[in-house]
């Protein structure tokens, strides 16, 4: 299989950061009182990201297409491991068996609630379109996803061990996948998704990083 990529790789201290920023999320949340520490992060944040944005580019659009040679940002691949570089996203671990079958786990930290003790609806249907996106860039043919549908069969509790499997076929020009995410064996929640059979030549140019002037 050759994999489908479209868009830079993320930085590793943009690894790390994503990391940092969700397990502190979460821990915040847990607070009951207030924590001087908390204002302090608070404050160091704010330095930090006038810091960053300094150093960014001022134009944010992404230089794909006809704004590649332009001077916006570079734009992250985001088949595969978004929440690897943006914690916003979830983060999961994902096997890729064969180009119509992977397995994995997930593990929802408290960022993630919604209802007591339960993940928000929203992040499992965002997570469901990044698992199988991932799955199918892996076995590379993907495209835009053209309908995603989610069964919400039970409470999906935070902070606990999931297990998901995805499986997957190709016909009549789109890439259909069936997802289970289940807790020991008891199912939580199916999505069903299409895709668009893309060409991976027609994908508009995708400017690399740059080096520093």
């Amino acid at each position: 299989m050759r994999p489908w990529i479209f868009g830079a790789r993320a930085l590793p201290e943009q690894e790390r950061f994503a990391r940092e920023v969700r397990e502190l999320c979460s821990a915040a949340l847990s607070l009951e009182h207030p924590e001087p520490a908390l204002e302090e992060i608070t404050l160091a944040l704010a330095g930090a990201r006038r810091r960053i944005a300094a150093a960014g580019p001022a134009d944010q659009r992404p230089r794909v297409g006809d704004l590649a040679g332009g001077e916006g940002r570079v734009y992250l691949d985001h088949g595969r491991d978004v929440g690897a570089f943006n914690p916003m996203f979830p983060v999961y671990r994902i096997e890729v068996e064969s180009p119509s079958r992977a397995t994995g786990t997930v593990r929802f930290p408290l960022c993630y609630e919604g209802p007591p003790g339960l993940v928000h609806g929203g992040f499992l249907a965002v997570f469901a379109d990044c698992a199988v996106q991932h799955h199918n860039c892996a076995a590379g043919l993907t495209g835009r996803t053209r309908g995603l549908e989610l069964r919400y069969r039970r409470p999906v509790p935070v902070l606990a061990d999931l297990e998901f499997t995805i499986d997957r076929t190709v016909r009549d020009g789109s890439v259909h996948s069936e997802l289970s995410l289940t807790r020991d064996g008891a199912p939580l929640c199916t999505a069903t998704t299409s895709a668009v059979a893309g060409d991976h030549a027609k994908l508009p140019t995708v400017s690399p990083r740059r080096r520093r002037a």
